[in-house]
């Protein structure tokens, strides 16, 4: 137990040292979520060429395991399944702004699957302390999923750009009191 403990102080103690560049690191951030608010059609269209890349790399991957594979039938399901996500990745890169409304619905769709099951969650808990937080970050989930649903497909041009941009500055206040509580 102390040794793993002097191992945490002892790591805690060198990454104390680079207090500044994670105060760097989180005004860099800053600087770019102030840039992607700037301008939510480019941030939309830089995060759907960034799930694109992704895709593309996943299918490719999966393409090169399909040829590792023993029998025929998951040589074909992988390879498959590769091809389909590298055709999904290159959809990406053709049309960003029809890629940018599937990818928007997508998560239309997600955000209130998922507060709905929050909610169902919450609901099987309420004997519990704090379950209304659970119910309230649910309903709040399920109304941004319904808000994003309900207009759509034309905020599939900043939606998108807007949560990255969200993502981005709240990164950098991290890192920037990340650095600062390792300066103290």
């Amino acid at each position: 137990m102390s040794l793993q403990g002097n191992t945490l102080g002892d790591a805690i103690g060198r990454t104390r040292d680079k207090w500044g560049w994670f105060v760097a690191l989180g005004v860099l951030l800053l600087i770019f979520g102030g840039i992607a608010f700037g301008n939510l059609f480019i941030a939309t269209v830089a995060s759907v060429y960034v799930v694109g890349w992704l895709m593309l790399m996943a299918g490719a991957i999966e393409i090169v395991h399909a040829f590792g594979v023993k029998t025929w039938g998951r040589f074909f399901y992988w390879l498959a399944s590769g091809l389909l996500y590298a055709i999904a990745g290159f959809f990406a890169f053709d049309n960003p702004l029809l890629a940018s409304a599937v990818l928007t619905l997508l998560l239309a769709v997600a955000l209130v699957a998922s507060g709905a099951l929050r909610a169902w969650v919450a609901y099987h808990h309420r004997t519990e302390q704090g379950w209304g937080w659970l119910l309230a970050a649910a309903v709040i989930t399920i109304l941004l999923g319904l808000i994003i649903a309900m207009g759509w497909p034309v905020n599939s041009l900043w939606v998108l750009g807007m949560f990255l941009a969200i993502d981005l500055v709240f990164q950098g206040w991290s890192f920037i009191a990340i650095g600062l509580a390792l300066k103290r």
